[in-house]
């Protein structure tokens, strides 16, 4: 086949799923080609960065939550090993989570993710609003109270995918800077994708981790197309201005990731070492839609005014919408598929950031092996097949 080039393992999608995987693969000895034109620049981008396991999860999804936990807990480990091979930070905090609550309702709300988290066994700590302030002084005066979640951590995935597309590099894994437009199959197996440039990747196994556009990608076989629906998320960035420091406001409004609810509505803060603070997000079923609107930026900032007065007189820095990748249960797609060769590593939902290191773990030991780890069961993408989800 003219213009081909072959791999062991071709990963289509470099946000930091696709990238993870492709650097604990190519570390294991496999030939690796990453298919993605601007590696980080889909929902990896436009997200925050939290690794709050509890928070992305629900009563229904206690095996989401073991699954996050896990990641987790292998992050500083991660972080220090990406950072020792580079030479680059991922923005590694961990620093907790403070939940708050405007008024008694958003506080009942609050009170029953404590008891969530209980019933999940993981213990959280009560504060009252003047608690709350203490542990944050710049938080507004109305806040009625909260939790404090100390084994909670953020991460900053824009250096975080820098980071690992310089350790798929190194490892020998080789990028190639156009997409995947079609999946190339011999009978009942995957083996390789023609790129948008014209040249065909050919490979023993196919990792298909392109976020929501992972369904849209041609050539995948009826009832293989995983069921993925892109959800829009607004999120806006804020950075103190020289005026906001000569004035003696911290470089820093908080400490600690700040989520809150403000009569209802949710809405996080998440602090950068250098002094940005991000704030997210909306959760929007608008399609394959990423414009930035008024009503969002405007929802956003005014919630976070609620919960931090001190952010009005911080520059506008970024307004971005990104599109999650979300699933039927909300719950990411973890192996082999229905057809032979191809490995879905997908619908990551709110939680792609937070479970990079144990996909890339589960994935990179399949490649391996040809066995998926008990701990990837729950996830498995034929779990919809008896509905004809993504026929």
């Amino acid at each position: 086949m003219e213009n081909a080039s072959t791999a062991d393992v071709l990963v289509i999608g470099g946000g930091v799923i696709g990238l993870a995987i492709a650097w604990r693969a190519a570390q294991k000895g496999l030939r690796v080609t990453v298919a993605d034109p601007d590696p980080g620049r889909g929902a990896s981008h436009a997200a925050a960065g939290m690794l709050t396991p509890v928070a992305e999860a629900a009563y229904a999804e206690r095996e989401l939550f073991e699954l996050g936990s896990a990641s987790l807990r292998s992050y500083p480990d991660f972080v220090a090993e990406l950072t020792a091979e580079t030479g680059l930070q991922a923005g590694y905090r961990q620093t907790g989570t403070l939940l708050v609550g405007y008024d008694a309702d958003d506080l009942a709300l609050i009170r029953e993710h404590a008891a969530l988290r209980e019933s999940f066994g993981v213990p959280s700590e009560p504060l009252t609003g003047r608690q709350c302030r203490r542990a944050e002084p710049l938080l507004g005066p109305a806040i009625s109270g909260g939790l404090l979640v100390s084994d909670d951590a953020s991460v900053d995935p824009r250096l975080l995918t820098a980071a690992l597309l310089a350790a798929a590099a190194k490892a020998g894994a080789w990028h190639r800077p156009a997409a995947a437009v079609r999946l190339l199959t011999t009978g009942d197996r995957a083996t390789g994708a023609e790129l948008a440039d014209g040249t065909t990747v050919l490979a023993g196994q196919v990792v298909l981790a392109a976020g929501w556009g992972s369904a849209k990608l041609a050539g995948l076989p009826p009832g293989v197309a995983p069921p993925i629906r892109p959800v829009k998320g607004q999120i806006v960035r804020l950075r103190p201005t020289t005026a906001t420091l000569a004035a003696g406001l911290p470089k820093s409004l908080i400490g600690q990731t700040v989520r809150g609810l403000v009569q209802g509505s949710s809405v996080y803060l998440v602090p950068r070492d250098h002094g940005e603070l991000v704030i997210g997000a909306t959760q929007e079923e608008m399609g394959a839609d990423t414009t930035v609107t008024a009503g969002g930026v405007w929802q956003l900032l005014r919630d976070a005014r609620a919960i931090v007065p001190g952010i009005t007189e911080f520059e506008l820095a970024e307004s971005v919408a990104g599109l999650r990748p979300g699933t039927p249960d909300n719950a990411p797609l973890i192996g082999p598929s229905a057809l032979g060769g191809l490995v879905l590593a997908t619908g990551h939902f709110r939680s792609g950031v937070l479970l990079t290191p144990v996909t890339a773990e589960l994935v990179g030991a399949y490649l391996v092996t040809g066995e998926l780890p008990l701990s990837a069961a729950p996830f498995a993408p034929g779990r919809f097949a008896a509905a004809g989800a993504g026929s």
